[in-house]
């Protein structure tokens, strides 16, 4: 396997990484938000401190698989 293949692959196994995080944070803020009839209106300060903490850190990793992606695909256009 030459280096760019083995870069190809990195990113791959990166970006699948942070899709698995990002499903994993977007079921949790879904749960919390229907434990709570469905609004974050009807949150405690608590469960409003923790749905914004994994809505930032979902958008995080939503942000590095918009890198990733534009890594892949820069690197495909060759």
């Amino acid at each position: 396997m030459n280096d760019e293949s083995k870069n190809q692959l990195e990113l791959v196994q990166e970006y699948r990484k942070q899709v698995l995080i990002y499903e994993e944070l977007d079921e949790k803020i879904d749960s919390l938000i229907m434990a709570n009839g469905g609004a974050t209106e009807n949150m405690s300060k608590a469960d409003l401190k923790q749905y914004r903490e994994w809505a930032q850190q979902r958008t995080e990793a939503q942000n590095e698989m918009r890198i990733l992606e534009q890594q892949l695909s820069m690197d495909t256009d060759d």
